[in-house]
């Protein structure tokens, strides 16, 4: 029962790792070797890039009230 057991759990290890790892092995081995990854496009971060812009945009852009000064709000 216990091989069984054991058995069963080793071999839904060993798919899963092999489930997860053989798509992108190349890639494992080229950085074990010591092998440059090709650069690619990074789509996402240049729309991060675009957001922070329109958020810094709508920030500097905003109306800020205007505070009394603390000598005026004592005067009133």
């Amino acid at each position: 029962m216990t091989l069984a057991i054991f058995g069963g759990a080793l071999s839904t290890a060993g798919y899963a790792l092999h489930a997860t790892l053989a798509p992108s092995l190349d890639k494992i081995v080229g950085a074990l070797r010591g092998e440059m990854a090709v650069a690619r496009p990074a789509p996402l971060a240049t729309l991060v890039r675009a957001e922070r812009r329109i958020a810094v945009r709508r920030w500097a852009g905003s109306a800020v009230p205007a505070v009394a000064p603390l000598r005026q709000r004592g005067a009133a």
